[in-house]
């Protein structure tokens, strides 16, 4: 009897083995040219991320002196409507005073000509 054996063809060629792929992959690299630009992109993107917070801190601290502003603004007005205050309180303290009741009236009575 005459035994056959079965071998499939790629057992049978010298280069295969089972289970494994028979494409080989090479190594890619990126270029001089593409890491230039990846990095000058990174470079842009981190840059206007500077810019854009450096605005708002900008931003905030013309918002900051703004506030101090009004606030300075409010303190001259209180400031100012105090002493409005105490000459309209001493106005009417003198009018209501016993001293102020004794007193005469000025008046003008002439004038020297030269």
């Amino acid at each position: 009897m005459i035994s056959q054996t079965y071998v499939s063809r790629r057992e049978a060629s010298a280069g295969f083995v089972r289970n494994r792929n028979i494409v080989r992959h090479t190594k890619r690299n990126l270029g001089s040219i593409s890491q230039t630009i990846i990095v000058a992109m990174l470079t842009l993107v981190f840059g206007l991320i500077y810019v854009a917070e450096g605005t708002k801190a900008t931003s905030l601290d013309y918002q900051i002196s703004d506030v101090e502003s009004e606030i300075s603004e409010m303190t001259a007005r209180r400031d100012d409507l105090a002493v409005e205050k105490a000459r309209l309180t001493s106005v009417v303290a003198a009018k209501n005073s016993t001293v102020a009741a004794a007193m005469e009236d000025a008046v003008v009575t002439g004038y020297v000509a030269d």
